[in-house]
């Protein structure tokens, strides 16, 4: 064989590999037990042990912003109640940690009780038949366990907050255990959510403080409005399945046109109500600690508009990463809380 035929047989063996290799269809995160909208390159898809994945990933473990919306307002509501109160001890510490602690896991809890009663939906929904009970990774009564453990774990947790505390928590499994079921018979789940979730700035105001103040609730109902906010955006994801399916969401409500009239509204409401929570929460007199910690509400309110003129509410990949920004919209007012605190 010539020097000319070897290389002319070596190009026809290369494409031929390369054209065996393209007729493969290439590995899908679904395939590996991933769900479809985790957060790529996630610490449960690549470092959990295998067989604690599909209970991750019933967390939500692998999408940390859930966390992150649940555990802000908790963090809110305890810098703020320092401010009113003007102490801190290490009690708050713990109080601080306690709150990360419980929301990844009451987050989890409440995710994985989400999916047990959403399971027949979840499975006719693009988004969302990846996950671990439609895809099979794990059974309905297994999925149940772990809802309860989570929860046990939590509730340990809690015990070691005032009474007044404890009774808010035992209470607040009341608006986790409708939210699911709430997309069935209202237009509003996106209420159901933001009862739910904001909880805990009414909880740790009261585990600092003791008791519960107005201020605490002006800044629960503040939380609510930016629920609203951000959830509309997320339920854009899913507005033609659900329209198929029958679910109902305030994005399907609102419709395309009228979206930003209304996140514009919820933005107001949500920057309102955490002004007013910090004038009722400020000591009379303490000028500078006022003026910093209406920073909080003022950055906040600026990140919400920097979401809606980024908004495309038929660009699935901007939705989710809008939705995600919110982490960092709810920790600006954190960041001015604290610095108000040290003022």
């Amino acid at each position: 064989m010539s020097r000319a035929q070897r290389v002319l047989y070596k190009q026809a063996n290369l494409r031929s590999h390369e054209a065996h290799h393209m007729s493969q269809p290439e590995p899908t995160p679904e395939a590996d037990g991933q769900v479809s909208d985790a957060v790529r390159g996630n610490w449960v898809d690549h470092y959990a042990p295998a067989w604690s994945r599909p209970y991750l990933r019933l967390s939500r473990a692998d999408r940390p912003i859930g966390t992150w919306l649940l555990l802000l307002p908790c963090w809110w509501g305890l810098l703020l109640s320092m401010v009113h109160d003007g102490r801190a001890s290490l009690f708050d510490l713990w109080i601080f940690a306690g709150c990360g602690i419980g929301a990844f896991l009451m987050r989890g809890a409440g995710c994985t009780w989400n999916d047990i009663t959403d399971r027949k939906i979840d499975g006719s929904v693009a988004r969302t038949a990846s996950r671990p009970i439609p895809s099979g990774q794990v059974s309905t009564k297994q999925a149940l366990a772990w809802a309860v453990i989570q929860s046990l774990v939590s509730f340990g947790i809690l015990v070691t907050f005032p009474p007044m505390a404890i009774a808010l928590g035992v209470l607040s499994l009341a608006p986790v255990a409708i939210y699911p079921f709430a997309k069935r018979f209202t237009w509003w789940p996106q209420i159901f959510l933001g009862i739910a979730f904001n909880w805990g700035a009414l909880l740790a105001w009261t585990a600092h403080s003791g008791s519960l103040g107005w201020p605490a609730v002006l800044l629960y109902l503040a939380g609510m409005a930016w629920t609203l906010f951000y959830d509309t955006i997320y339920a854009h994801q899913d507005k033609e399945d659900d329209a198929l399916i029958g679910v109902k969401s305030t994005a399907r409500l609102f419709g395309d046109a009228a979206t930003p009239k209304w996140l514009a509204g919820f933005l107001v409401v949500s920057v309102s109500l955490m002004g007013l929570a910090i004038v009722a929460a400020v000591p009379r007199g303490e000028i500078l600690q006022l003026v910093i910690l209406i920073g909080g509400p003022w950055a906040m309110g600026w990140h919400m508009l920097w979401q809606m003129r980024r908004l495309e509410v038929n660009d699935h990949d901007r939705l989710l990463m809008l939705f995600r920004s919110n982490r960092d919209a709810g920790l600006l007012p954190v960041l001015f809380f604290a610095v108000a605190l040290l003022a």
